[in-house]
């Protein structure tokens, strides 16, 4: 399982014109998933996610976390982060999870954001064809990986 973590200071998803997810201040969680991934994938991902302390103190330092400065998150699906590029110049996406599978983690992991990091965590729709707009603050962007159960 992958994540592309952004730190925003507002972000916003449609789905043909219409908002479906939409926060101020927090992160914007591009979620990849893998065919091997697991709900405890999920479980050590928000984990992590819910201490990561990216976000500025009152001395300037990079030593918050999104709960600590009353963050809100938007996950939005990406199987494109399992893309392999290596062969030519057409992404395979071979290394992505099926459709169902990759379906039922990233509603899981919206539901764990939500239950241990943010209430009313915001998502884009599965599968469909989105429009996501952000303001990057920073740009501070993290990118994390589990798998099975092992952050790295």
């Amino acid at each position: 399982m992958r994540v592309v973590i952004q730190r925003v200071n507002y972000a916003d998803v449609k789905v043909d014109g219409k908002i479906t997810g939409q926060i101020g201040k927090g992160y914007l969680i591009l979620l990849g998933v893998g065919p091997d991934d697991t709900e405890k994938d999920c479980e050590k991902l928000v984990d992590k996610i819910k201490g990561l302390r990216i976000f500025a103190d009152e001395n300037d330092k990079i030593n918050l976390s999104v709960s600590d400065v009353s963050g809100k998150i938007l996950v939005v699906s990406q199987f494109t982060l399992y893309a392999d590029c290596r062969k030519g110049n057409r992404p395979s996406f071979v290394n992505a999870a099926p459709p169902a599978l990759a379906e039922k983690l990233y509603e899981y992991f919206v539901q764990i954001c939500n239950e241990r990091i943010c209430q009313n965590t915001q998502k884009g729709v599965f599968g469909a064809d989105m429009k996501v707009s952000l303001e990057n603050d920073g740009p501070f962007t993290v990118v994390i990986e589990c798998n099975n159960g092992v952050i790295s």
